[in-house]
């Protein structure tokens, strides 16, 4: 059966795609779940505005991802901690701390799961941090903990 993707599938394609599925698979699953459409004739040109937008809708994503990027790579945050003597930490900052405090910082709108830490950061000092906006923007950002006064 011939359809044409109305959201994106993960291996099968893109919104405004016309693809071959089987019939099953089209009236069981994607149909019922508002994923795609029979192909018609009609819908077939409503394809093309359907992809049309799809890719406005990424390019959109992508330059404000960038912008982004650009905002949270200027600033330098700074966190208090406490801390022993040596310059551990008791305890650990962890990316819910570190997306918290960079989106108060930023005003950007960061998710824990965006942060990439090999490891929590248990020392004081200038920590390197990766966040992950886009699949093609990853912005770093410096961290530097000090200790609580």
């Amino acid at each position: 059966m011939r359809v044409i993707l109305q959201k994106e599938v993960d291996k099968l394609g893109r919104p405004g795609d016309v693809v071959e599925v089987a019939d099953g698979y089209a009236r069981n699953f994607l149909i019922p779940r508002g994923m795609a459409l029979p192909a018609t004739r009609g819908a077939v040109r409503h394809a093309q505005q359907l992809r049309e937008a799809h890719e406005k809708r990424l390019r959109r994503a992508l330059e404000e991802a960038r912008a982004a990027a650009e905002q949270l790579s200027r600033a330098t945050l700074r966190i208090p901690a406490r801390a022993g003597e040596e310059g551990r930490l008791f305890g650990s900052i962890t990316t819910h701390h570190l997306a918290e405090h960079l989106s108060r910082a930023s005003g950007v709108a960061v998710d824990h799961r965006q942060v990439r830490l090999a490891e929590p950061i248990r020392s004081l000092g200038r920590h390197e941090v990766r966040v992950h906006l886009h699949p093609e923007v990853d912005a770093r950002v410096t961290v530097e903990v000090v200790p609580e006064p």
